[in-house]
């Protein structure tokens, strides 16, 4: 290897298929109608709210277990069976039958559990395979770079993928681009609605090939399968979880990043059921989804920018104060006009993915590097799985109020819908508050 290429980050196979499959894994056509499509199948908002605790409670089981055996196992074997996890977990629901059934709603917990199984597996590993590559050739320096490229590259696929996943769910909208082609073809709803699930579905074949082509490190040798190996992964999982607890800033960066990413993530799943309720349009939400994403081509910049010329303090109150501007802007449920302020909701998860990332892998050791973001994933989907709990149970609680079961049925879950978000605002600010003052008092504590 030349010497302008063994200082180029790209250069090595492991970052770039590492880049690759992130873009394939979570670049999903279904992503601007997610909520909606479980809606139009026949599941109603508790059970869409319960099947994506379902999700998050897969990835609580799994998380740590999962990025142990990757330190343990092999980081790649694990990032394998995450694509093909993600196969079979939208041919789950690929053929699922339309309409409210006990059926219905088994397939789709299936898919939850799955798709759960999958982040896990890929969880910590796909990122401590590339960083340990770079590490092992002294450019651990360039992961900031590594981050900005994955996280553009990654955006450029969301605008394509969200644009043409909308649009084929949109039957009329489809229907009209053929006939302005003069194509023989027309696509019935139910049809429309699986089309983002098949083009998913090819995303994860592709996603297959894609890791099989990736190779372990030399500082992270595989321990086999034996049962002392995976002995020896929980024995890993315990010393990573000791070391997270006495070290007072990790345990911060993860808390921090907890607050952010579960309020903003339970806020991106709801959003085709948000769109619905200003009134725009189906096919819209796909190029909104599109337009949100390029800021994934600006934001990872910011984000270094901030976090190599500011202190944590001073990010953690700049995040806080956009996610809060944003989710009040919103609960605002003006017609159209509020997906505006999406735009600054949307930024914040750029902002933390990168900010956590960032921070976190400076101060984790290369041998327990899986194991840790782990940690971190299995927090975030806790949380993000409480929410999502709570978010089921003020539901239905509501639905028993008599203010709502006086409302016409075909009013009663835009006016649930509006009730529980204008109270997101409020939330998000009380457990801001909370963290930022706990996170300071503990780490004052630590430097005395």
């Amino acid at each position: 290897m030349s010497d302008s290429s063994a200082s180029n980050p790209f250069a090595y196979s492991n970052v770039r298929r590492f880049i690759a499959f992130r873009i394939l894994f979570n670049a999903r056509f279904y992503y601007p109608i997610f909520t909606i499509l479980f809606l139009d199948f026949g599941l109603s908002l508790e059970q869409f709210a319960i099947l994506n605790s379902i999700w998050a409670v897969s990835i609580v089981c799994l998380e740590v277990p999962s990025g142990a055996l990757a330190d343990t196992i092999g980081r790649r074997n694990l990032v394998v069976a995450a694509a093909v996890i993600m196969v079979i977990e939208m041919l789950v629901i690929a053929f699922a039958p339309i309409g409210a059934s006990p059926l219905l709603f088994t397939l789709f917990a299936i898919n939850r559990i799955l798709s759960g199984a999958a982040e896990a597996a890929a969880s910590g590993a796909d990122e401590a395979l590339a960083y340990d590559t770079l590490q092992e050739n002294g450019l651990e320096k360039k992961w900031g770079e590594v981050l900005e490229r994955q996280m553009k590259l990654q955006s450029a696929a969301f605008v394509a993928a969200m644009s043409l996943g909308a649009i084929l769910y949109d039957h009329q909208k489809l229907n009209g681009i053929f006939d302005f082609f003069g194509l023989p073809f027309e696509i019935s709803k139910a049809v429309a609605i699986r089309l983002p699930i098949f083009g998913t579905l090819a995303l994860g074949v592709a996603a297959v090939f894609v890791t099989l082509g990736m190779r372990e490190t030399d500082s992270q040798s595989a321990l086999g399968s034996s049962w002392s190996a995976i002995r020896e992964s929980f024995a890993r999982t315990l010393r990573a979880g000791r070391w997270i607890l006495r070290t007072p800033l990790a345990f911060v960066i993860i808390l921090s990043g907890l607050l952010f990413d579960h309020i903003v993530r339970m806020v991106l799943t709801l959003n085709s059921e948000f769109y619905r309720q200003i009134q725009l349009p189906e096919y819209s939400y796909g190029f909104i989804g599109a337009s949100l994403a390029l800021l994934g081509t600006v934001m990872p910049k910011l984000g270094r920018r901030l976090a190599e010329n500011h202190g944590k303090a001073f990010n953690y109150l700049t995040l806080t104060a956009l996610i809060a501007i944003g989710l009040w802007l919103m609960a605002r449920f003006i017609p159209y006009w509020s997906a505006i302020p999406m735009a600054i909701v949307y930024a914040g998860i750029f902002l933390n993915g990168f900010f956590v990332s960032h921070y976190l892998n400076e101060i984790t050791e290369s041998s327990h590097r899986a194991t840790v973001l782990s940690f971190k994933g299995l927090s975030f989907n806790l949380a993000y799985g409480l929410i999502g709990y709570l978010y089921a149970s003020v539901i239905a609680g509501l639905r028993e109020t008599s203010q709502i079961q006086e409302l016409p049925e075909e009013e009663v879950e835009g006016a649930l819908f509006q009730t529980v978000f204008s109270w997101f605002p409020y939330y998000f600010l009380g457990l801001a508050a909370v963290v930022f003052i706990y996170s300071a008092q503990k780490l004052k504590r630590a430097a005395d």
